[in-house]
């Protein structure tokens, strides 16, 4: 059998306890595949580069060199000065004991960086490798040279602090930015780690790459749906918030639809499995997440120049600092180097490298855990500058199906929820979906006696020995019944379609029905207004019904009677206005329209994610979602900024003082200091982009509230 089997895309994910048994070759194949996929998080992807040492390697090497710096620190002849033990502490060969310890240091705790330079000089990209490399190299070749007889002094405390700071600060700095490089792999922890399998009456543990399209699934109170599905029996709300980011729980019951990695809550249920694999609404959504966050931005390429060209200011600059100490300012050799070395660590474009990958690492992150899933990420970051938005009405501003909007009775004698009731009684029998609409708006359903449809006018029965028929304007044309006009004429000129109830064929009432608009439309688009945005709404539908909709909404401009084809004309030509306009729709007759706009965004796909046009895909069906897509857009450009600016800022600043611009005012700084500095900055720019996810979680919350 050539089963399906369910496995992630683009990331290996192994849950603790995950059992191999019974694994296919096939189950073993895809899962090395993906393995080769694993995103890149922003720390290896740019300046930053840390060459396959992970966040503990760099533990581990921090703290042996730093017990073999103490023994380093105690031999060398300035410290021993300084706390008064030089004879006490001397001893024959002592230099090169200390010249032992300093080589260990070196060539254990200095290897990543020492790696990284053969590796940046190798792909011809220098940057902050090279820098530290050239760094702790220069300073120790000079110092062992010095050992081995040439005139001077020794670097190796300078070099084994300086190396321990850069270790630790690597060490902090891997952990501030894994919290914004891990959107991938957080998205795939949503899925539990086994499935409860029904077959032949009994039930099985498996784990999740055993399950198969077809499969029935037990989900107990509590656990995480393990596959995309149906429901099959039983009933449940389920909380779908770190899928779609609805934050209220979804009831589901027989016919609805499940997705993998939503939790489910107090009822247990049995569900059918749909979607595996690359199918499955998750693993697209790690597809897309990985895309974006591997997608180039135009602020990076800015960035990426910058850190190239300061690291070539950098390199520049330690040269001349060398030459104007020694040549100009006759300083000694040892205290110029000092300076070089100085220089260069503290100018490392680390912080500029990560500035915007993290911002773009955790805006990805926080867009995919709301619902917002970025296709493109130039035009995500180009919604930003949005001025106009076009929003198609139907499934957009409106829910898509008829809703009763008015019931009016025309003898006051009668009370509108007992005639909507006799409607509804009546049209629960038909299939319509008018009938439908008028059916569910009503809180009681009566027994309907002698049930007939109306050929093409509407139904008749008879509801507590009444006489009742649900008919339309045609109907009473026919059969020559006068309604009240006065009453019924503001329904009709708003656009609404208007039905008729008859009691023992008098007619008694009217009920208006119309595609229900959005409850959070009118608000959503009120923000938009308060942002600059202009919005507009687009719609095949007659000029009354849009001018209907266009008052209940707020908005102010509209576009009726436009036939699918041509709604890609109307962005162009609110485009031509010099507006950065965007087009918000369902992602189906509205291709041609999204794919025409500056930022193209789907509503609404649901578990649906395959829209090729849109830029941007919420996957709810809510309006404020375009508010917030357009506020993180916003939100993730200011860090941008913020970062770029630190970034570069703090090398305008810190280059002119470790080179020693102020050291007449007794302002130095050592090469250790300096590394720390250098490392601050970089947790600086991490820990701001992380920020962005604590601003968007208060926002919501406001909103909320």
């Amino acid at each position: 059998m050539n089963h399906q089997k369910y496995s992630s895309p683009d990331i290996s994910f192994h849950h603790k306890g995950e059992s191999n048994k019974g694994e296919s070759n096939r189950g073993k194949t895809t899962r090395m595949n993906h393995q080769k996929h694993t995103p890149p998080t922003a720390s290896n992807r740019h300046h930053g580069k840390h060459y396959g040492h992970n966040i503990q390697d760099f533990k581990i090497r921090f703290y042996i060199s730093l017990i073999v710096t103490i023994p380093i620190l105690l031999l060398s002849p300035i410290i021993q000065n300084v706390l008064g033990l030089r004879e006490t502490l001397q001893f024959p060969g002592d230099q090169y004991v200390l010249w032992l310890l300093s080589s260990f240091i070196y060539f254990y705790g200095g290897k990543p960086f020492l790696l990284g330079l053969f590796r940046e000089l190798k792909e011809r990209t220098p940057g902050m490798m090279t820098l530290i490399g050239l760094a702790i190299s220069v300073a120790y070749l000079y110092s062992s040279a010095v050992v081995f007889g040439v005139e001077g002094e020794v670097f190796f405390w300078e070099l084994a602090t300086l190396i321990d700071v850069m270790l630790l600060g690597h060490w902090i700095e891997m952990k501030a930015t894994s919290g914004a490089s891990n959107a991938v792999e957080s998205l795939v922890k949503l899925l539990p780690s086994t499935a409860h399998r029904i077959s032949d009456d009994s039930i099985e543990d498996i784990p999740l790459h055993l399950i198969n399209k077809g499969d029935k699934l037990l989900v107990k109170p509590g656990e995480k749906i393990p596959a995309d599905g149906q429901v099959v029996s039983g009933e449940s709300s389920v909380n779908e918030a770190m899928i779609t980011g609805e934050s209220v729980p979804v009831y589901k019951k027989s016919g609805n639809r499940v997705i993998g990695g939503s939790v489910n809550g107090e009822g247990s249920i049995t569900i059918v499995v749909d979607k595996t694999g690359e199918e499955s609404f998750l693993s697209q959504v790690v597809k897309l997440v990985s895309n974006a966050q591997k997608s180039r931005s135009r602020t990076q390429e800015l960035a990426d120049r910058a850190a190239v060209w300061l690291t070539g200011i950098a390199l520049g600059s330690g040269i001349l600092t060398l030459l104007i100490w020694t040549i100009f300012l006759k300083q000694n050799f040892e205290f110029a180097l000092e300076r070089t070395v100085t220089v260069m660590v503290i100018a490392c474009p680390h912080a500029l490298g990560l500035a915007i990958p993290l911002v773009v690492a955790m805006s990805t992150s926080i867009s995919a855990q709301n619902g917002l899933l970025i296709k493109k990420r130039s035009a995500f970051e180009k919604a930003r500058n949005i001025s106009a938005i076009l929003f198609d009405k139907t499934g957009t501003i409106t829910i898509g199906k008829f809703g009763v909007t008015d019931v009016i009775t025309f003898d006051s004698s009668w009370d509108k929820n007992r005639l909507l009731s006799y409607a509804a009684s009546v049209e629960s029998h038909s299939q319509h979906p008018i009938a439908q609409a008028i059916v569910e708006s009503s809180s009681e359903i009566l027994k309907v006696n002698n049930f007939n449809s109306i050929t093409g006018k509407g139904a008749q029965g008879v509801v507590e020995n009444h006489l009742v028929k649900v008919v339309s304007p045609g109907y009473l044309e026919e059969n020559n019944i006068e309604p009240l006009s006065n009453a019924v004429s503001p329904l009709i000129e708003k656009g609404t379609t208007v039905i008729y109830v008859l009691v023992d064929d008098k007619a008694e009432g009217a009920i208006a029905l119309s595609d229900i608009i959005r409850p959070e439309s009118k608000d959503a688009i009120h923000r938009l207004k308060e942002m600059g945005v202009n919005p507009m709404m687009i719609t095949g539908d007659n000029r009354k019904v849009a001018q209907w909709v266009a008052e209940q909404t707020g908005l102010t401009e509209y576009f009726a009677e436009v036939l699918p084809q041509d709604k890609v004309n109307k962005v162009k030509e609110v485009q031509a206005g010099g507006n950065i306009t965007a087009m918000a729709g369902d992602g189906i007759n509205d291709a041609p329209a999204l794919a025409q706009a500056d930022v193209g965004i789907a509503i609404g796909a649901g578990t649906d994610i395959a829209a090729e046009t849109a830029d941007i895909i919420l996957v709810r069906s809510n309006l404020s979602d375009v508010v917030s897509a357009i506020e993180l857009a916003r939100k993730t450009y200011r860090k941008m900024v913020q970062n770029l600016w630190w970034a570069t800022g703090y090398n305008a600043v810190a280059i002119p003082l470790a080179a020693g611009v102020l050291y007449s005012w007794g302002i130095l700084l050592s090469p250790a200091l300096g590394a720390a500095l250098m490392s601050v900055s970089t947790v600086i720019v991490a820990m701001n982009a992380r920020l962005l996810k604590k601003e968007e979680k208060r926002e919501r919350i406001s909103n909320i509230e």
